[in-house]
Parts: structure tokens; sequence; C-alpha cells
């Protein structure tokens, strides 16, 4: 079966067209030719020798517990079988390969290869502080409304551990493609980690999403092929409500892998999947290429792509994957500071489910929508050929749209703000509960935003936002007692400011 590694392709995928004699009998006419499904192989470094994954032709995976049990009667052993992507995975000898490429339900086979989990390096954590703004410099601050609560991410790796501080109580039962006694407990790490960036209570985007662990990669952060589409295939039959589903893995190009993402987005469940870390055509790798997910590339803290970054159209946008802090399988309170496309990807996971909880029924397509129009452009340094200049933006706006409507203001303040940088126009506390009030006006060659944020301990987080595409933006948001602030920020443009508010 095909091995995947971590957020990151390795082999390469080459079609061999395969032909095959038939023997004719000496009457006067030939039997028909038997038509045979087509057959991929994979270079022998990425390639599990005897190994296939037997997928069937769109609408018939309600037959997979038929032709696999056909598949039975030829003497092959049968693996996996994948009841809601339709297909399953089998050892098999050259001449029951040739017989199962006769059967006219099976769309193709292809054989099970390698995948892999991403490289590691040191460094500092700084990925939650760069999605919330639109421009560098950073600002020691990761501003947030929702949480991800009642969204469920499915996280498609080495596991987690569950037992870990940063996930205390957000956690569900899972599946494990792994047969070595571990069951979804994480003894690599590298699942553990993207799991904190996705919603961990200090690393995550998303603090309150649940966590559910597909494990697919072992110990040694690689797998098959073929346990990762049965992964895939657990998500498609077993996922509830909002969904998210994070693939910080790869391998070389696969037709099986894409198509089991496909059918999985079609049941309902936005995927997030690693470019790669061979700074390359990420077209060339799976999961990368599948067009229904979601396809992360991986940025510096300068807003550089990181140099181990593949590229190229297949792309959807790019996420801080460089030197990231989150939570390692060690102990119950273990960090680690690694990089790659796989920690990039949980971050774009991270900000579906912030999607998801206020918009839940949205489709995967919808989530991807809202993810890349509310995307900052033009910011990222050598993106590589052919790759989208965009950068994720976690309060998902895009700094366009209509401006809501305009509330009753009374105290007036002034300021100044530069471009692509905040300015904090007033602070207040109430002591009583109440709507608080904000409206903002600037130049009209300029586009300014309004937030509003409470604070809470020592930390200064957004309750409430406008970011239409002008400078006049207005807020309304009923408060409970406590202290607030209004920060006003110049997303094109720079100039002076008339914020107008009241409180209760």
């Amino acid at each position: 079966m095909p091995v995947l590694s971590r957020v990151f392709a390795v082999g390469a995928t080459a079609a061999v067209g395969v032909s095959l004699t038939l023997a004719v009998t000496p009457a006067a006419s030939a039997a028909p030719a038997t038509t045979l499904a087509p057959l991929t192989v994979h270079a022998a470094a990425e390639a599990v020798p005897g190994h296939y994954i037997v997928m069937l032709k769109q609408g018939l995976a309600a037959r997979t517990f038929g032709v696999a049990s056909t598949a039975r009667s030829l003497g092959i052993r049968i693996e996996r079988q994948y009841l809601k992507v339709g297909g399953y995975s089998a050892a098999m000898n050259e001449a029951q390969l040739a017989k199962v490429r006769q059967d006219p339900s099976v769309a193709y086979v292809e054989q099970d290869s390698v995948f892999r989990a991403d490289t590691t390096q040191t460094g500092a954590t700084w990925g939650l502080d760069r999605i919330d703004q639109r421009a560098l410099p950073l600002n020691s601050t990761y501003i947030y409304t929702p949480t991800g609560a009642g969204v469920k991410a499915y996280i498609i790796d080495t596991g987690i551990r569950t037992s870990h501080s940063q996930f205390t109580g957000r956690t569900a039962a899972g599946y494990t493609a792994v047969s070595d006694g571990n069951g979804t407990n994480d003894c690599n790490g590298h699942g553990t980690h993207v799991s904190g960036t996705v919603g961990g209570t200090t690393y995550g985007v998303a603090k309150a999403v649940t966590l559910v662990p597909v494990r697919v990669l072992g110990c040694d952060g690689s797998g098959s092929n073929s346990g990762v589409i049965a992964g895939i295939d657990w998500v498609a039959q077993n996922h509830s409500g909002a969904s998210v589903a994070n693939m910080s893995l790869g391998g070389g190009a696969s037709t099986a892998t894409d198509d089991a993402i496909t059918r999985l987005t079609s049941s309902g469940v936005t995927v997030a999947v690693a470019a790669g870390n061979d700074n390359t055509d990420a077209c060339n790798s799976s999961p990368a290429r599948a067009a229904s997910a979601i396809t992360v590339g991986s940025t510096t803290n300068t807003d550089a792509r990181s140099s181990f970054s593949n590229y190229g159209s297949c792309l959807d946008l790019f996420a801080p994957g460089s030197n990231i802090t989150s939570s390692w399988n060690t102990s119950d309170s273990a960090t680690n500071t690694i990089s790659g496309t796989s920690m990039a990807t949980p971050h774009v996971a991270g900000v579906a489910a912030l999607y998801l909880q206020g918009n839940p029924s949205a489709s995967p397509s919808a989530v991807t929508s809202a993810i890349l129009g509310s995307s900052t452009a033009g910011v990222i340094t050598n993106p590589g050929s052919g790759s989208p200049n965009k950068f994720l933006y976690s309060p998902l706006t895009s700094g366009g749209g209509t401006d809501p409507t305009p509330t009753t203001c009374a105290t007036t303040v002034t300021g100044s703000v530069s471009s692509r940088t905040y300015a904090v126009a007033t602070s207040f506390t109430t002591t009583n509960s109440g709507t608080i009030t904000g409206c903002l006006t600037g130049p009209s060659s300029t586009d300014f935003d309004l937030y509003l944020q409470k604070l809470n301990g020592s930390t200064w987080s957004t309750v409430a936002s406008s970011e239409g595409n002008t400078a006049t933006e207005n807020i309304t948001y009923t408060a409970a007692t406590g202290s607030y602030r209004f920060r006003v920020y110049a997303y094109s443009g720079s100039g002076s400011y008339t914020l107008k508010y009241s409180k209760p």
C-alpha cells in the first residue's frame, strides 16, 4: 500500500498503460475483447508492491460490499473497504489484478503508495498574530470573536494526545487505520501539533472547536495511501454537524486520493490540505492537487514564501508555516516549534471552523469562497510561479461589502492613522450594561475599518467590527459592564478620522 507522509509529497507517480494479448479460439470469429479498468503504478521508491486501491465508478459506493465479496471469491485478501467513498484496498497477484480490472463496476485501480508528514525546524511563535491583520508589522495580539464552538475538526494525521492541556474537554472519539496497538493516540507528535494550531486554547485559531483524531500515519510519521483513504472514508461516513478536515500530509500524485477528497467534500466536509514541502509545483502531488480542497502554502514571519513551500496553480492561498509553536505529544503540557506546509494548513482549517460556527449549514464551496474572498492580496514575496498571491485573513472579510446602517453616536474623538496600521481611538469603562455605538468617518479616498474590543484579564478581544469598503463604518453592540476600546485600521490610505460613539 502507498505510504503517506505528513504535509509533504515525495514520489513521482506515472500512469502506465497496460496491454493484454487475448487468446482466441480457432473458430471463424474471435471473442470480443475485454475492456480493462485503467491501472496506475508508482515509482519504486514510493510503491507498496502487491497492494492496490480499487475505486468504483461514481454512484456505485453502495455496491462496495458486494464487489469486495466477489474479489474474495477469487482468493484476494481485502484490507479495507471504503463504503462511502466507494472501493477497497487489497493485496493481490498479477492474475488476480487482471480479473479485478475486468469488473465493469471498477473505475480504475491504483497501486498503493507512501505518504509522509512534514519536516521540522526550530523557531518562534507568530502565526496567530499575523492572520488577524492585513499587513505587517505584527502587533502582539490575536483578535477573534467566534471560537469554533459547535464545529468538529477532523485531524487526518498521526493521531492526537487527547489528554494534552490544550484540548481539555474538547476531543471526541475518532478512528485509526494504523494497526500498531496505539489506537488514535499520537506517538509521533505531528498530529498533536496540527491540532494545537487548529484548536488549542493557547496556540489555536478556533479555541472552542471539537477535535477528532483520525489516525492514518504511524509513529514514524508515514503510512499508506490506502490507509489515508480509509480515514477519509470514515470521516465521510461519520461526520456530523458543521465539519472541517485537516490533511497535513502528502505523497505522490494519486487519483484515488483526489477522488476520495472530492467525495468527502460532496458529503459536506470542508477540507484543508498541505501544498507540500519540496519547493516545487504542488500540482505534482496529492492531496495538494485535489480540486475540491483548500490547498495551503507556507510563509515566513516576513510575508515571504517559505523556502520549502510548494507553489503553483493548485495552491489556493498561503498561511504562516515557518517556526510555528504548538502542542506536542511528549507530555500533557509539551510544546514544539516546527515548520512546514503542515503547520500552515491548520491555520486555514481553524479559520474555516470560525466561519462554520456562524454559518453551520454552509457548503464546503461556500466556506472556501468566504476564506479566499476575504484573503489579503499582494503581500507575499516570491509566491512562486503560478501561485495566487493571497494570504489568510481570519476575520473573513475583504474590506469590501456593504456598510452597516448608521447608528446614533454622541461623543466625538479625532485622530489619524497611517496605511496598514492600527490606532486606538478611545478607551472607556462602562458600569452599566446596554448598547455601545460607534460611527467612523475618514477621507473619501481611504478604506478605514472600525473594531470594538473588550478587555478580558490582560487581553483585548474584538467583540464587534465594521469592515466595509469605504472610510465610513458603524458598529452597534449590546455590551455587558467592563472596559472597552475602539480601534481604527487603515486598510488602504492614510489620514485623519472622526469617531463618534455612545456608551450605556
